[in-house]
């Protein structure tokens, strides 16, 4: 299966408009695309100068061109996992360093007090207050501000976002999964062709109609008459993608040890609306709030990592790329790894942690450039154990999320024996968006010459393998 619409693998993508971005008409932030009013089921909007279906979801089970939806869109061309992207292209000027873009402060107003360094306490450069008086009552402590993004923030991915109620029913499909289920023997297939080609919302569609219609509960049954890795990939579409990830989590953290693998799979590389979401899910079904599970489970500095991660303070993805801002974080990055003695870790773990997806990719670029090595082997060397792996989740994630989910799954195959868990999971969160899933397949093709469908069948057999086939896309 070839994916023309992307370069062949290790070579750089085409130029296309340049690295960094250009300034927005008037009265819109740096780099920040407009506003979107996208109903469900209707078609994004489409890029000025896209080719008519640019970014339209194909066909259930038919390939995308891989780099036809582009994993990177904001900036520049869609490049490989591995191949930096394209540098400016002669004769473009950056924009001026007192532009207000991302981390810039700005504009200051005659007589209004000096902007506040970042991090600073309230009130920090201006006049003390009056000294208190001897007997009376101290101020009451002023609450931390709330996190504000300076962008509109990054909407919640399809699952993970408040109920919907959408204009489909779902009657059907409940009836047929009843039918599956109440006759002598359970009809798997059945099962597999009706659950595996929804969606988040028409999954949550179809569970409430089968609530409502049969008086009973989906999940439930669907783990008293299956069985295996069946059971749990069916039980994990049943849930929904958020659900799924609260489940995931409480099982990696409970009893002795922890899997870090599954830490890594939901909470790396995640918007601050999916994070807050998750959050908020495992405290309401657990009754302890997240942070506090991963601090049991977890120490030191990885422990601080992902305390991070769970600030929710990523950049959201409306914010720009600017050459200040990168410059500074490829120079705290070499002074805090291969320019001392020692690694600053919370360092790297900070910048990693708080850029978005365009902003890591173009700080991974630039170090590639003013270091003549790539950032990837600078955590090699400088990691290891579990921040090590957490580190190269965040960077192989901003530098091309599809190549680098691809990855994940060829990961859960290799050696000897298959990680069911991680593949069962990886394949899951993978299928929910079809034009995605097909993507990841186009990047397990380009890197790893082989067609994804024949090495799951390596794999896996019987009702496991057709539900893993049937969520990547093929008929089954």
């Amino acid at each position: 299966m070839s994916y023309p619409g992307y370069p062949p693998y290790g070579q750089p993508p085409p130029q296309q408009g340049g690295y960094y971005q250009q300034p927005p008409p008037q009265g819109q932030p740096y780099g920040a695309p407009p506003p979107q009013t996208q109903q469900y089921g209707a078609p994004p909007p489409q890029p000025y100068g896209a080719p008519q279906g640019y970014g339209q979801q194909p066909p259930y089970g038919a390939p995308a061109p891989y780099g036809a939806h582009s994993p990177q869109p904001p900036y520049g061309a869609p490049s490989p996992y591995g191949a930096p992207p394209p540098g400016p292209p002669p004769g473009h000027h950056y924009p001026p360093a007192q532009q207000h873009g991302y981390g810039a402060p700005p504009p200051q107003q005659y007589g209004a007090p000096p902007p506040q360094p970042y991090g600073a306490p309230q009130g920090y450069g201006q006049p003390p207050l009056p000294a208190q008086q001897y007997g009376q009552a101290p101020p009451p402590p002023q609450p931390y501000p709330a996190y504000t993004p300076q962008f509109p923030p990054t909407p919640p991915t399809l699952g993970y976002g408040p109920p919907q109620i959408i204009q489909w029913n779902g009657d059907a499909d409940a009836n047929a999964l009843r039918a599956a289920m109440k006759k002598f023997g359970t009809d798997e297939k059945a099962l597999i062709r009706v659950l595996a080609t929804k969606d988040p919302l028409q999954v949550a569609t179809i569970r409430d109609a089968y609530t409502r219609v049969h008086r009973l509960n989906l999940e439930k049954d669907i783990i008293k008459e299956t069985s295996g890795w069946l059971e749990t990939g069916l039980v994990q579409i049943v849930r929904g993608p958020l659900m799924t990830d609260v489940h995931l989590l409480h099982d990696a953290l409970v009893g002795p040890g922890t899997n870090e693998a599954v830490l890594n799979d939901v909470l790396l590389g995640r918007s601050n609306a999916d994070l807050i979401a998750i959050k908020s899910a495992y405290q309401r079904a657990y009754g302890q709030r997240l942070e506090d599970s991963v601090r049991d489970d977890l120490s030191l500095k990885t422990e601080r990592h992902f305390m991070i991660v769970l600030g929710a303070t990523r950049a959201e993805d409306a914010a720009p790329v600017i050459k200040a801002e990168i410059d500074r974080d490829v120079s705290d990055l070499y002074n805090a790894t291969e320019g001392k003695v020692g690694t600053d870790e919370m360092k790297v773990c900070s910048i990693l942690s708080t850029r978005n997806d365009n902003q890591i990719r173009a700080i991974a670029y630039e170090y590639q450039q003013r270091y003549a090595r790539s950032l990837e082997d600078v955590i090699r060397k400088e990691f290891s154990g579990h921040m090590e792996d957490a580190l190269l989740y965040q960077l192989r994630h901003g530098l091309d999320k599809y190549m680098a989910e691809a990855q994940l799954i060829e990961d859960a195959m290799a050696g000897m024996g298959t990680k069911d868990t991680l593949l069962v999971s990886r394949i899951i969160r993978a299928h929910w968006d079809r034009s995605h899933m097909a993507n990841v397949r186009g990047a397990y093709e380009k890197r790893y010459r082989k067609n994804l469908a024949s090495r799951i069948k390596g794999e896996t057999s019987g009702d496991y393998e057709r539900l893993m086939l049937a969520c990547i896309g093929e008929n089954v």
